[in-house]
């Protein structure tokens, strides 16, 4: 149970340098399978963060916003066929390429968690010939600039109990992080069995949540470093994955250097001073990419013309990056993933969070260069269905 005594250490880790999560990708990194049974050609990543990979003859599954739930992000990727049922989070996809959307901050409080699961995952896939990628998503950005609005007070715990399991890890940060999914629940338990312990410090433990996930997401900070090893558009093959969406004039921009400027931002890294600037294009502004909706919005109540123009911007940014279609998060889909525009957009954040709309998960397969939908049948995972799309 956190004491006083815990809060001063936590506040003088304030001016310490905390360890840094370990150094991002090489610009160009390979692996696949010691076993590749399927002789299937190693997986080739390109750009720091990552940017274009190529995975050929490879399944691919996209999840979209997980916002805190590590229960439903759990389902999720139980249906996608890439996390055991048995409880002890092992990655089951083998030489399945996974990508989620980002937004996995904000709204839930088991962030920090699923982060550790993904990252996990990550590293057991890789020695199966997979992938684990990760986009960061408008909440991602946000918690960085310290815009804490849409923080669950949970979340804030959950900031506070890591600190102090990092603590108790002394400060390996590898350790601590990749191995917090599994004591998360423990340590919850152990907090909510002592709240009575607060009562009128209450606000206290508010403040000193606020201070936690300040340290931790601050530019530079160890979890905002862990978020720059992760991208704002990436393209795998032909499909190109991304938060919000791509515009021709991001493409134009580049998205290999928006890519680089974000992680610079996040590790707290500039080219040009010691106060990184904020890549607008990337984050801030209704045309962003981590913000645009203009591919998600309901087409019901626009004019053929409009919807022309939509079409119209996404093939010429899908033809400026030679890709087949794009995938988004962002906005949730009250109808379920579903794809527009001739199927060259698939928008597949389900609100599945309980912080959202509690909705059942479902995820996006790619496979031999077609999509189809992974669902629930009923209100249970048992029964599983596919939608193919052509």
């Amino acid at each position: 149970m956190a004491s006083v005594p815990h809060f001063m250490a936590l506040l003088s880790l304030n001016s310490l340098p905390l360890q840094p999560p370990s150094q991002p990708r090489k610009l160009v990194d390979t692996f696949s399978s010691p076993d590749n049974s399927l002789g299937l050609k190693p997986i080739v990543v390109c750009g720091n963060p990552p940017t274009f990979v190529s995975a050929p003859g490879r399944r691919i599954v996209a999840v979209g916003d997980l916002h805190g739930d590590l229960s439903q992000a759990r389902c999720a990727l139980e249906m996608a066929g890439v996390l055991s049922s048995d409880g002890r989070d092992s990655w089951t996809g083998g030489e399945t390429v996974l990508i989620q959307l980002g937004d996995i901050l904000d709204r839930g409080e088991d962030e920090i968690a699923i982060l550790s699961l993904l990252r996990s995952l990550d590293i057991q896939a890789k020695a199966k010939g997979g992938a684990v990628f990760q986009v960061n998503g408008n909440h991602e950005t946000m918690n960085v600039e310290g815009d804490f609005r849409y923080v669950d007070s949970g979340a804030f715990d959950e900031c506070i109990d890591f600190m102090e399991y990092l603590e108790d890890c002394k400060h390996n940060w590898e350790e601590a992080f990749i191995s917090w999914v599994g004591v998360s629940e423990r340590w919850k338990e152990d907090r909510k069995m002592s709240q009575n312990y607060w009562g009128p410090l209450n606000l206290v433990k508010r403040q000193k949540g606020v201070i936690a996930r300040s340290i931790l997401l601050r530019p530079g900070g160890p979890l905002a470093r862990e978020l720059a090893r992760h991208t704002v558009a990436l393209k795998v093959d032909e499909w190109v994955f991304c938060h919000g969406g791509l515009l021709p004039h991001h493409v134009g921009y580049g998205i290999e250097r928006m890519n680089r400027e974000v992680s610079h931002w996040m590790r707290g890294l500039s080219e040009s001073d010691s106060n990184p600037q904020i890549p607008f294009i990337a984050t801030r502004g209704y045309d962003s990419v981590v913000w645009n909706r203009l591919y998600s919005r309901d087409i019901s109540d626009l004019e053929d013309y409009q919807i022309s123009q939509i079409q119209s911007i996404l093939e010429e940014t899908l033809q400026a990056l030679g890709a087949k279609a794009m995938v988004v998060g962002h906005t949730p889909q009250t109808t379920g993933v579903n794809c527009k525009y001739n199927c060259s957009i698939w928008r597949i954040d389900v609100g599945m969070s309980s912080g959202v709309l509690n909705s059942r998960p479902e995820v996006l397969e790619i496979r031999d260069n077609k999509a189809r939908v992974i669902r629930s049948k009923r209100d249970t995972f048992n029964e599983l269905r596919v939608v193919d799309y052509t």
